[in-house]
Protein backbone atom coordinates (compact mmCIF):
# COMPACT_ATOMS: atom_id res chain seq x y z
CA UNK A 1 0.00 0.00 0.00
CA UNK A 2 1.03 3.62 -0.80
CA UNK A 3 2.50 5.18 2.45
CA UNK A 4 -0.33 7.05 4.16
CA UNK A 5 -0.07 10.48 5.93
CA UNK A 6 0.72 11.41 8.89
CA UNK A 7 -1.90 10.74 11.44
CA UNK A 8 -4.77 13.49 11.11
CA UNK A 9 -2.53 15.48 8.36
CA UNK A 10 -3.93 17.09 4.92
CA UNK A 11 -2.35 15.40 1.86
CA UNK A 12 -2.81 15.07 -1.43
CA UNK A 13 -3.20 12.04 -3.98
CA UNK A 14 -3.15 12.60 -7.83
CA UNK A 15 -5.68 10.30 -9.44
CA UNK A 16 -5.01 11.66 -13.04
CA UNK A 17 -7.16 12.43 -15.86
CA UNK A 18 -10.45 12.91 -14.31
CA UNK A 19 -13.38 11.89 -17.06
CA UNK A 20 -17.12 12.42 -15.61
CA UNK A 21 -20.02 10.87 -16.60
CA UNK A 22 -21.10 13.87 -18.89
CA UNK A 23 -17.95 13.62 -20.87
CA UNK A 24 -15.78 16.35 -19.88
CA UNK A 25 -12.33 15.64 -18.11
CA UNK A 26 -10.16 17.50 -14.97
CA UNK A 27 -6.46 16.46 -16.37
CA UNK A 28 -4.57 16.41 -13.57
CA UNK A 29 -7.00 16.30 -10.61
CA UNK A 30 -5.76 15.30 -7.53
CA UNK A 31 -8.08 14.29 -3.83
CA UNK A 32 -6.91 16.19 -0.40
CA UNK A 33 -7.35 13.40 2.71
CA UNK A 34 -7.05 12.67 6.15
CA UNK A 35 -7.07 9.75 8.20
CA UNK A 36 -6.54 8.93 11.90
CA UNK A 37 -5.77 5.28 13.25
CA UNK A 38 -3.85 2.18 11.55
CA UNK A 39 -5.29 0.46 9.14
CA UNK A 40 -4.69 -3.46 8.61
CA UNK A 41 -2.56 -5.09 5.94
CA UNK A 42 -5.90 -6.05 4.35
CA UNK A 43 -7.32 -2.77 5.04
CA UNK A 44 -10.81 -4.60 6.60
CA UNK A 45 -10.72 -2.01 9.50
CA UNK A 46 -10.88 0.95 7.09
CA UNK A 47 -13.95 3.59 7.72
CA UNK A 48 -14.75 5.58 5.18
CA UNK A 49 -16.42 9.23 6.48
CA UNK A 50 -17.99 11.53 3.87
CA UNK A 51 -18.34 14.90 4.19
CA UNK A 52 -21.75 17.32 4.12
CA UNK A 53 -21.79 20.22 1.84
CA UNK A 54 -19.45 22.63 3.00
CA UNK A 55 -17.28 20.19 5.29
CA UNK A 56 -14.23 19.13 4.24
CA UNK A 57 -11.55 16.05 5.42
CA UNK A 58 -11.72 17.45 8.57
CA UNK A 59 -13.40 14.99 11.01
CA UNK A 60 -11.92 15.78 13.63
CA UNK A 61 -13.60 19.26 13.83
CA UNK A 62 -17.39 18.07 12.74
CA UNK A 63 -17.50 14.92 14.00
CA UNK A 64 -14.98 15.33 16.96
CA UNK A 65 -16.41 14.18 19.90
CA UNK A 66 -17.05 10.73 17.82
CA UNK A 67 -13.46 10.05 16.95
CA UNK A 68 -10.95 8.99 18.71
CA UNK A 69 -9.85 6.30 21.12
CA UNK A 70 -13.02 4.50 22.82
CA UNK A 71 -15.20 6.67 20.91
CA UNK A 72 -17.74 5.46 18.09
CA UNK A 73 -15.12 6.08 15.96
CA UNK A 74 -12.62 3.93 17.61
CA UNK A 75 -9.13 4.87 16.14
CA UNK A 76 -7.58 1.40 18.38
CA UNK A 77 -10.31 -0.37 16.06
CA UNK A 78 -10.71 1.79 12.99
CA UNK A 79 -8.87 3.46 10.32
CA UNK A 80 -10.80 6.56 9.44
CA UNK A 81 -10.44 7.65 5.83
CA UNK A 82 -11.81 11.02 5.09
CA UNK A 83 -11.90 13.05 1.62
CA UNK A 84 -12.25 16.91 0.67
CA UNK A 85 -14.61 15.65 -2.39
CA UNK A 86 -14.08 16.44 -6.11
CA UNK A 87 -14.79 20.25 -6.41
CA UNK A 88 -14.50 21.20 -2.81
CA UNK A 89 -12.05 23.83 -1.82
CA UNK A 90 -9.66 22.44 0.92
CA UNK A 91 -7.16 20.49 -1.28
CA UNK A 92 -9.11 18.39 -4.11
CA UNK A 93 -8.97 19.94 -7.63
CA UNK A 94 -12.08 22.62 -7.62
CA UNK A 95 -12.87 25.23 -9.58
CA UNK A 96 -10.37 27.69 -6.98
CA UNK A 97 -7.46 24.94 -8.51
CA UNK A 98 -4.46 26.41 -10.81
CA UNK A 99 -5.64 24.96 -14.46
CA UNK A 100 -3.55 23.43 -16.39
CA UNK A 101 -3.65 25.91 -19.31
CA UNK A 102 -1.84 28.62 -17.26
CA UNK A 103 -0.59 30.90 -20.50
CA UNK A 104 -3.08 33.47 -19.99
CA UNK A 105 -2.75 35.24 -16.80
CA UNK A 106 -6.99 35.42 -16.25
CA UNK A 107 -6.18 31.44 -16.77
CA UNK A 108 -4.32 30.12 -13.40
CA UNK A 109 -7.56 29.14 -11.84
CA UNK A 110 -10.27 26.64 -13.33
CA UNK A 111 -13.23 29.12 -12.77
CA UNK A 112 -16.25 28.87 -15.24
CA UNK A 113 -13.64 26.06 -17.08
CA UNK A 114 -14.32 23.75 -14.39
CA UNK A 115 -17.13 21.15 -15.45
CA UNK A 116 -20.12 20.03 -13.71
CA UNK A 117 -20.19 17.32 -11.37
CA UNK A 118 -22.81 14.42 -10.14
CA UNK A 119 -22.47 12.76 -6.68
CA UNK A 120 -21.41 9.95 -8.97
CA UNK A 121 -18.78 11.87 -10.23
CA UNK A 122 -17.48 12.36 -6.62
CA UNK A 123 -18.03 9.07 -5.80
CA UNK A 124 -15.96 7.48 -9.08
CA UNK A 125 -13.13 10.07 -8.17
CA UNK A 126 -12.97 8.44 -4.27
CA UNK A 127 -12.56 5.17 -5.38
CA UNK A 128 -9.88 6.29 -8.33
CA UNK A 129 -8.09 8.11 -4.69
CA UNK A 130 -8.29 4.69 -2.91
CA UNK A 131 -7.05 3.09 -5.38
CA UNK A 132 -3.98 5.11 -5.76
CA UNK A 133 -3.21 4.02 -1.94
CA UNK A 134 -4.01 0.44 -2.91
CA UNK A 135 -6.99 -0.04 -1.20
CA UNK A 136 -8.97 -2.06 -2.92
CA UNK A 137 -12.16 -2.61 -0.68
CA UNK A 138 -13.14 -1.26 3.24
CA UNK A 139 -15.20 -2.16 6.31
CA UNK A 140 -17.45 0.17 5.64
CA UNK A 141 -18.18 3.92 4.49
CA UNK A 142 -20.54 6.44 6.12
CA UNK A 143 -21.86 10.35 6.03
CA UNK A 144 -24.36 12.75 6.13
CA UNK A 145 -26.40 14.86 3.79
CA UNK A 146 -23.97 15.42 0.88
CA UNK A 147 -21.99 12.75 2.57
CA UNK A 148 -24.72 10.40 3.14
CA UNK A 149 -26.14 10.66 -0.95
CA UNK A 150 -21.99 9.28 -1.65
CA UNK A 151 -22.22 7.19 0.54
CA UNK A 152 -25.32 5.16 -1.14
CA UNK A 153 -23.72 5.59 -4.20
CA UNK A 154 -20.71 4.08 -3.25
CA UNK A 155 -23.46 1.27 -2.16
CA UNK A 156 -24.77 0.96 -5.52
CA UNK A 157 -21.48 1.94 -7.52
CA UNK A 158 -18.86 -0.35 -5.74
CA UNK A 159 -20.82 -3.12 -3.82
CA UNK A 160 -18.01 -5.32 -3.17
CA UNK A 161 -15.95 -2.17 -2.30
CA UNK A 162 -17.56 -1.74 1.39
CA UNK A 163 -18.50 -4.57 3.87
CA UNK A 164 -21.57 -2.34 4.98
CA UNK A 165 -22.31 1.58 4.32
CA UNK A 166 -24.02 3.83 6.54
CA UNK A 167 -26.56 6.36 5.16
CA UNK A 168 -27.69 9.48 7.12
CA UNK A 169 -29.93 12.64 6.47
CA UNK A 170 -30.64 12.55 3.09
CA UNK A 171 -32.77 10.72 0.58
CA UNK A 172 -32.07 8.80 -2.89
CA UNK A 173 -32.67 11.68 -5.08
CA UNK A 174 -33.10 15.57 -4.83
CA UNK A 175 -36.75 16.81 -4.76
CA UNK A 176 -38.11 19.02 -6.53
CA UNK A 177 -38.32 21.15 -3.07
CA UNK A 178 -34.87 20.40 -2.38
CA UNK A 179 -33.52 21.60 -6.08
CA UNK A 180 -35.76 24.75 -6.13
CA UNK A 181 -33.96 25.75 -2.60
CA UNK A 182 -30.72 24.61 -3.89
CA UNK A 183 -31.00 26.64 -7.31
CA UNK A 184 -32.21 29.97 -5.12
CA UNK A 185 -28.85 29.46 -3.21
CA UNK A 186 -27.08 29.41 -6.97
CA UNK A 187 -29.00 32.44 -8.06
CA UNK A 188 -27.66 34.33 -5.45
CA UNK A 189 -24.03 33.75 -6.14
CA UNK A 190 -24.66 33.82 -9.58
CA UNK A 191 -26.43 37.33 -9.37
CA UNK A 192 -23.64 38.64 -7.25
CA UNK A 193 -21.68 41.54 -9.41
CA UNK A 194 -18.27 40.18 -8.58
CA UNK A 195 -19.28 36.38 -10.02
CA UNK A 196 -17.83 37.31 -13.44
CA UNK A 197 -19.38 34.14 -14.85
CA UNK A 198 -17.17 31.91 -12.24
CA UNK A 199 -14.07 33.82 -13.06
CA UNK A 200 -13.14 35.89 -10.07
CA UNK A 201 -9.79 34.55 -9.14
CA UNK A 202 -7.60 37.19 -10.59
CA UNK A 203 -10.15 40.18 -10.20
CA UNK A 204 -8.90 40.50 -6.62
CA UNK A 205 -12.64 40.53 -5.45
CA UNK A 206 -15.15 36.86 -4.55
CA UNK A 207 -18.73 37.03 -4.36
CA UNK A 208 -19.01 37.29 -1.01
CA UNK A 209 -22.23 38.93 -0.37
CA UNK A 210 -23.61 36.62 -2.74
CA UNK A 211 -22.31 33.56 -0.92
CA UNK A 212 -23.53 35.17 2.40
CA UNK A 213 -26.98 35.82 0.99
CA UNK A 214 -26.96 31.63 0.01
CA UNK A 215 -26.48 30.51 3.01
CA UNK A 216 -28.54 32.45 5.01
CA UNK A 217 -30.91 30.48 2.80
CA UNK A 218 -29.25 27.35 3.56
CA UNK A 219 -28.66 27.70 6.68
CA UNK A 220 -32.43 27.96 7.82
CA UNK A 221 -33.13 24.60 6.30
CA UNK A 222 -30.21 23.23 8.43
CA UNK A 223 -32.04 24.45 11.73
CA UNK A 224 -35.65 23.38 12.74
CA UNK A 225 -37.97 25.70 12.76
CA UNK A 226 -38.90 24.91 16.25
CA UNK A 227 -35.29 25.53 17.87
CA UNK A 228 -35.37 29.08 15.50
CA UNK A 229 -38.13 29.96 17.53
CA UNK A 230 -37.11 28.68 20.66
CA UNK A 231 -33.60 30.82 20.67
CA UNK A 232 -34.85 33.38 18.90
CA UNK A 233 -38.81 34.46 18.64
CA UNK A 234 -39.00 38.21 17.91
CA UNK A 235 -36.42 39.40 20.33
CA UNK A 236 -34.61 42.22 18.71
CA UNK A 237 -30.56 41.97 18.25
CA UNK A 238 -29.01 44.00 21.90
CA UNK A 239 -28.35 47.36 20.67
CA UNK A 240 -31.23 47.62 17.31
CA UNK A 241 -34.18 48.21 16.63
CA UNK A 242 -36.10 46.48 13.73
CA UNK A 243 -38.96 48.10 14.69
CA UNK A 244 -38.62 51.65 14.02
CA UNK A 245 -39.73 54.43 11.80
CA UNK A 246 -37.90 53.13 8.37
CA UNK A 247 -35.99 50.12 8.14
CA UNK A 248 -32.46 49.41 8.16
CA UNK A 249 -30.30 46.75 7.54
CA UNK A 250 -27.97 47.82 10.81
CA UNK A 251 -31.35 47.45 12.73
CA UNK A 252 -31.83 43.76 13.12
CA UNK A 253 -34.13 41.18 15.09
CA UNK A 254 -31.82 38.32 16.74
CA UNK A 255 -31.90 36.14 14.13
CA UNK A 256 -30.53 38.01 11.49
CA UNK A 257 -27.81 38.76 13.42
CA UNK A 258 -27.29 35.26 13.55
CA UNK A 259 -28.13 34.04 10.07
CA UNK A 260 -25.66 37.36 9.56
CA UNK A 261 -22.81 35.63 11.37
CA UNK A 262 -23.61 32.06 10.01
CA UNK A 263 -22.93 34.06 6.28
CA UNK A 264 -19.86 35.26 7.25
CA UNK A 265 -18.04 32.53 8.99
CA UNK A 266 -19.21 30.42 5.85
CA UNK A 267 -17.94 33.23 3.11
CA UNK A 268 -14.62 33.37 5.25
CA UNK A 269 -13.59 30.11 5.03
CA UNK A 270 -15.25 28.22 1.60
CA UNK A 271 -14.95 28.75 -2.08
CA UNK A 272 -17.99 30.59 -4.12
CA UNK A 273 -17.37 28.68 -6.90
CA UNK A 274 -17.28 25.24 -5.09
CA UNK A 275 -20.40 26.35 -3.41
CA UNK A 276 -22.12 26.22 -6.78
CA UNK A 277 -20.55 23.41 -7.88
CA UNK A 278 -20.89 21.19 -5.18
CA UNK A 279 -25.03 22.60 -4.72
CA UNK A 280 -25.09 21.72 -8.30
CA UNK A 281 -24.17 17.94 -7.83
CA UNK A 282 -26.34 18.24 -4.85
CA UNK A 283 -29.25 18.90 -7.37
CA UNK A 284 -28.69 16.33 -9.78
CA UNK A 285 -28.74 13.48 -7.09
CA UNK A 286 -30.81 10.69 -8.61
CA UNK A 287 -29.96 6.88 -7.45
CA UNK A 288 -32.47 5.68 -10.24
CA UNK A 289 -31.02 7.73 -13.15
CA UNK A 290 -29.93 5.38 -15.52
CA UNK A 291 -31.11 2.72 -13.21
CA UNK A 292 -34.76 1.36 -14.32
CA UNK A 293 -36.03 3.81 -11.66
CA UNK A 294 -35.78 4.83 -7.83
CA UNK A 295 -37.27 1.96 -6.60
CA UNK A 296 -35.75 -0.10 -8.82
CA UNK A 297 -32.13 0.78 -7.94
CA UNK A 298 -32.40 0.93 -4.42
CA UNK A 299 -34.40 -2.92 -4.46
CA UNK A 300 -30.88 -3.75 -6.83
CA UNK A 301 -28.27 -2.30 -3.65
CA UNK A 302 -27.04 -5.29 -2.01
CA UNK A 303 -24.74 -3.55 0.20
CA UNK A 304 -26.47 -4.11 3.75
CA UNK A 305 -26.89 -0.30 4.21
CA UNK A 306 -27.98 1.11 7.49
CA UNK A 307 -30.57 4.86 7.45
CA UNK A 308 -30.98 7.23 9.65
CA UNK A 309 -33.00 10.42 9.49
CA UNK A 310 -33.67 13.07 11.81
CA UNK A 311 -37.19 13.48 13.00
CA UNK A 312 -37.41 17.88 12.62
CA UNK A 313 -35.53 17.69 9.11
CA UNK A 314 -36.56 20.50 6.59
CA UNK A 315 -34.16 19.82 3.95
CA UNK A 316 -34.32 16.35 3.89
CA UNK A 317 -37.57 15.01 5.58
CA UNK A 318 -38.06 11.77 7.39
CA UNK A 319 -40.19 10.73 5.15
CA UNK A 320 -37.76 10.30 2.55
CA UNK A 321 -35.45 7.83 5.20
CA UNK A 322 -38.63 5.60 5.72
CA UNK A 323 -38.44 5.64 1.74
CA UNK A 324 -34.89 4.23 1.90
CA UNK A 325 -36.03 1.46 4.47
CA UNK A 326 -38.40 0.24 2.58
CA UNK A 327 -36.94 -0.18 -0.91
CA UNK A 328 -33.29 -0.81 -0.09
CA UNK A 329 -32.58 -4.08 -1.49
CA UNK A 330 -30.69 -5.04 2.34
CA UNK A 331 -31.34 -2.67 5.03
CA UNK A 332 -29.00 -3.38 7.77
CA UNK A 333 -30.85 -1.19 10.29
CA UNK A 334 -32.84 1.90 10.65
CA UNK A 335 -32.50 4.44 13.37
CA UNK A 336 -34.42 8.18 14.12
CA UNK A 337 -32.38 11.24 15.42
CA UNK A 338 -34.77 12.74 17.59
CA UNK A 339 -33.98 16.61 17.69
CA UNK A 340 -35.35 20.15 17.86
CA UNK A 341 -32.14 21.00 15.61
CA UNK A 342 -33.33 19.68 12.23
CA UNK A 343 -31.22 18.51 9.57
CA UNK A 344 -27.88 19.44 11.19
CA UNK A 345 -28.83 17.34 14.25
CA UNK A 346 -27.04 14.70 12.30
CA UNK A 347 -23.64 16.87 13.78
CA UNK A 348 -24.97 18.13 16.67
CA UNK A 349 -26.43 15.21 18.20
CA UNK A 350 -23.52 13.79 19.04
CA UNK A 351 -24.76 11.27 21.86
CA UNK A 352 -27.12 9.74 19.48
CA UNK A 353 -24.91 9.92 16.54
CA UNK A 354 -22.55 7.97 19.06
CA UNK A 355 -25.13 5.39 19.87
CA UNK A 356 -26.18 5.05 15.78
CA UNK A 357 -22.38 4.99 14.57
CA UNK A 358 -21.83 2.32 17.30
CA UNK A 359 -24.52 0.09 16.10
CA UNK A 360 -24.08 0.41 12.23
CA UNK A 361 -20.02 -0.72 13.08
CA UNK A 362 -21.12 -3.34 15.41
CA UNK A 363 -24.03 -4.96 12.94
CA UNK A 364 -21.54 -4.70 10.09
CA UNK A 365 -18.97 -6.70 11.70
CA UNK A 366 -21.34 -9.01 12.72
CA UNK A 367 -22.41 -9.60 9.18
CA UNK A 368 -20.66 -13.13 7.21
Amino acid sequence: MTHLAAEGALDTVPIGTFTTEAGATIPGAQIAYQRWGTPLPDHSNVLVVEHALTGDSRVDQWWGELLGPGRALDTRRYCVISTNVLGGCQGSTGPSSPHPDSSRPDSQAWGSRFPALSIRDQVHAERLFLRALGITRVHAVMGGSMGGARTLEWAALYPHALRAAGVFAVSARASAWQIGIQSAQIAAVENDPHWHGGDYYATGQAPLGGLATARRIAHLTYRGELELDERFGTSAQEGENPCGAFRSPHQRFAVESYLDYQAEKLARRFDAGSYVTLTDALNRHDIGRGRGGLNKALAAIGTPTFVAGVDTDILYPYHQQEHLSRNLGNLLGMAKIVSPVGHDAFLAETRQMDRIIRSFLDRAAALP
